[in-house]
């Protein structure tokens, strides 16, 4: 058994995989945002649903490539080992995150701030604009 922790911090239990029968590989993804989502967010590179419009908190960030948006929560999301890195607004200590379905890096979640003013980005989620795409009533 591996021990894993969902990106809100709570634990889960997942068997170890063994690779699956070449019938029996069908994306699927984690997690499915509910049809009452009317406006999503998902990975551009697999379509895997990622967040809801609701739980966006700021589109004002940078990212390594480009413009990203800060989220409140994500889905379909895994987390990389946490490590400290001085970014535009002072030292953060950071785990990048990838998509469970494609594996591709999609940005970070701020562990801890270390200067006080920054401390409301702890727990929330950067996902950089060039990985994702909008999906479901944008019109």
């Amino acid at each position: 058994m591996l021990n894993c922790f969902r990106c809100d911090g709570s634990a889960w239990h997942v068997p170890e995989r063994r690779p699956p029968s070449p019938a029996a590989m069908v994306k699927t993804f984690q997690a499915y945002l509910p049809p009452q989502c009317h406006r999503t967010y998902s990975c551009i590179h697999c379509r895997a649903h990622l967040a809801n419009h609701d739980e966006l908190i700021s589109k004002s960030f940078q990212g390594s490539q480009g413009r990203a948006y800060l989220f409140n929560s994500v889905v379909n999301v895994g987390c990389g080992p946490a490590e400290e890195r001085v970014l535009l607004t002072g030292l953060h200590a950071v785990a990048d995150i990838y998509c469970e379905c494609c594996k591709t890096t999609l940005g970070w979640k701020y562990e801890h701030a270390f200067e006080s003013s920054q401390k409301y980005k702890e727990g929330k989620f950067i996902i950089e604009l060039a990985h994702m795409i909008k999906e479901n009533g944008w019109d």
